[in-house]
Order: C-alpha cells, then structure tokens, then sequence
C-alpha cells in the first residue's frame, strides 16, 4: 500500500494523518488475517486491537469491496441453467400410415396423406345382389347388378334419390356399364352376351338398340364408350377389340387382334384416338384408332389386368390387377413411368378425376384409395366395408368439391366429398 501511495501524491497527502497511526504499523499478517471476513467484521476487528478506526473510512469500504470486479454469469449459461431438464422429449408414440405407409404420428393425422374424405350418404340394399358397375352421367349415377335391372339415382339431392329402374334390362344380370361422356348415352352388357345402348331425353333413359352379332354368352366382355357416345368398343374371350357404330345403325367398324388372351378390360381415351386392353395374361395393348394398327404392347404387368384407363389429357395410361400394383404408362413412348403400390388385394377398378391429378382406385378387400399423380403415392384410403368394392368412379365435380362413389359385393353404394372446399 506504500508503494501506491507512492506513486500516487494526491492519494498519499489524504492518507498521511493515518499513516502516522499507531494501529497502521500494526504487522501485515494481522490484516491478513481479517480479509476474509465481513466489512462490519473487520471494523470491529481493527476497532478492538488497534482503536479508534476513522468513521469515513468504514464507510468507505463497503463501497471498495463492492467495486472489485466480479465474474459475470454469460446469457448461454443463464440459459443452459434455465433449460435444465426442460429439454424436447423423444417422441416414442409412433406408427405407420395405413394409407402410404409412412412414420407418423399415433392418433393424428397423416401428414403426407393430404386429402381427407368424408362419408356423405350410403345407399343400403341398392340392389337385392352384388353391384358390379356403376356408371356417371353429369347429374345421375347409373347401376347394375347380378338382377336383371339398371337403376338411375340421382346426384343433385343430398340423399341421391332413386329416378328411374330400367326393369328386365338383361335377364341374366349385368357385368359392365359405360357412359359417355357428354351424359347423353350409355352402354350395359349381361352376362348372357347382349349389348344394349340407351338414350337420355329430358333426363328419362330408353333403349336406343342392340349390338347383335352373333354374340354368345360371355364373347362380349368389358365395354367402353367413346366421348360423345358414337362409338362402342368391347373385349372378347379370345383377345379380339372390336368396335361398333351405335349411331349407325350398331354395325361393326373394325376389329384390333391381340395375342389371342382373354380381354378383361377397355377404355377408349376422350380424344377418340386410342383404344386400350388389359387382359388375361397380364398383356396391356394400346391401338391408334385412326390407323387402325397396334401403337404399344405394354410389358410391365405379368398377372390379368382387370382394369385400364386412360387420363383425361390423353398422356398417361392406368392399368391395374391381380398384381395388386397400378402401372402408369406414357401414351406417347410406350414407356411405363410409374408403379404405384399400397393395396393388398386384386384391384377391379380405376376412374381419373376431372383434373387428371388423382386416380381412384377399388380393390378386393373393400379398400378405395385415392392416388395423387404428382406425388406418385395414395394420399386417402377408405374402407366402408371388407367385402370386394366391384367399381368405383368419381362424381362430376360441384364447385371446389370433389367426390367418388363405391359399390360392390355389400349390395350398397357409398358417396364420398372432400373434407376441404366449397
């Protein structure tokens, strides 16, 4: 303390009473000593073995012990203190999608399954057996069954009433139905091999003729309508395309041969230039209408096709069967693009919506799965029931609302909206 006083006059002339002090020249160790006690202890303590300690000096020293530096505690270790034990948790209550198989959350929502739909009316007992097919018109949804009629409901009504029975349609029941698209005319073939074609006036369906051709039970398959209902194409038990005029007077146009296996399904694309068909032995062909020749014969698929269809853009193809995969193929090159996969049983079905962004599906087991194009993965899965879903279409759509219908071996039709829109 002498050598700071030293070097600094100012400080030594203000100390200079007190260094003459009896108690200053006290040894070091005894104020050693007192350090490590308070600042009233050390008053006292100094007060007690050296006498009278000047007043302003204890005051102050309090303030000179206050104004040694101090470690300041840094913000990240404040915070670290804070965040002791607050730490996130590992989130162990997971599961995966049954729609696209995905980890997710348990109880929530999908998030990659984006489209949520709702069930928004059940026709029960629609027909008294299994419904094969079902057809749409824009304001009605036709059916056909293993009976002998075809009924009309109609879609503008909340509770889709039945409109109109087509009775003694076809005596041995009904196995396909095609509609065209302009809603004027659609197409049934039984299962005793006749074809009949009908006409809408005011909204009220009559028979507008019969494809005869010598058909015998069973040679007339799948059917398929072209856009504005001129046109019928049908599959054969030994592989034949042929393709009649139902405005001409239901004369037949022309014939495509394939490899001679029996066609399980047909669709003609919306633009009228292509024909295709799935078949037995897993062969998927599509024909140029205008040229009359075979454009692709698609690999892919090694197990029957049961259903194809056509995008509405005209540029990708869908096929689907006992593989229990839908293949996608580009119209264009022949090429298939995409497998998309996810259901468990035969798939019978397949309808695109207006966009051509979503591909609906009906399977077997009951399941109706709804794929997005774009993600190549199914983003909605229903299942009204685990008895086989024989077909499934989407309804035209009504403002920003999409919806679809199922029917099948339950003897019942199910409507479906989505959960998010107008």
């Amino acid at each position: 303390m002498a050598l700071r006083l030293a070097a600094s006059p100012g400080l030594a002339t203000r100390f200079q009473p007190f260094l003459a002090a009896s108690w200053f020249s006290t040894p070091s160790s005894s104020i050693q000593g007192a350090i490590g006690i308070s600042s009233i202890g050390l008053v006292n303590h100094v007060a007690t073995n050296f006498g009278a300690f000047p007043s302003f000096l204890a005051d102050l020293w309090d303030s000179l012990l206050r104004a040694v530096p101090k470690k300041k505690t840094s913000h990240r270790k404040k915070r670290q203190r804070f965040l002791a034990g607050k730490a996130l948790k590992d989130v162990t209550n997971l599961n995966r999608c049954s729609a696209c198989g995905k980890v997710k959350r348990a109880h929530l929502l999908c998030p990659y399954c984006s489209k949520q739909y709702l069930t928004t009316h059940t026709i029960d007992d629609a027909h008294i057996t299994d419904i094969f097919c079902i057809a749409v018109a824009p304001h009605q949804i036709i059916s056909a069954s293993g009976s002998s009629s075809i009924k009309i409901f109609s879609t503008t009504e909340p509770d889709f009433p039945l409109v109109q029975t087509l009775d003694a349609a076809h005596k041995l029941g009904c196995h396909h139905l095609a509609a065209s698209q302009n809603g004027q005319h659609f197409a049934s073939a039984g299962f005793a091999g006749d074809v009949k074609v009908w006409h809408s006036e005011e909204g009220q369906w009559t028979e507008k003729g019969e494809i005869v051709d010598g058909n015998k039970a069973g040679e007339i398959w799948a059917i398929a309508l072209s856009a504005d209902g001129q046109y019928l194409a049908a599959t054969s038990i030994d592989g034949r395309i042929n393709v009649w005029d139902s405005v001409g007077g239901n004369t037949k146009i022309r014939e495509f041969e394939t490899k001679g296996s029996f066609g399980m399904a047909i669709d003609l694309s919306v633009d009228g230039r292509f024909t295709a068909s799935g078949h037995e032995n897993g062969g998927v062909y599509i024909f140029n209408n205008d040229s009359g020749r075979l454009l692709h014969s698609l690999p892919g698929l090694i197990k029957p096709v049961r259903a194809v269809a056509f995008s509405p853009g005209c540029k990708l193809l869908a096929a689907a069967g006992d593989a229990k995969v839908i293949a996608l193929y580009d119209v264009a090159s022949g090429e298939q693009v995409a497998n998309l996969t996810g259901h468990g049983a035969w798939i019978f079905s397949l309808s695109w919506s207006d966009t051509g962004e979503y591909l609906l599906s009906g399977a077997f087991d009951g399941k109706a799965k709804v794929w997005s194009i774009d993600q190549r993965a199914c983003v909605a899965t229903h299942t009204e029931t685990d008895k086989t879903l024989w077909s499934v279409k989407w309804l035209p759509k009504v403002g920003r609302s999409e919806g679809f219908a199922t029917a099948g071996a339950n003897r019942s039709i199910s409507f479906y909206r989505e959960a998010t829109g107008g």
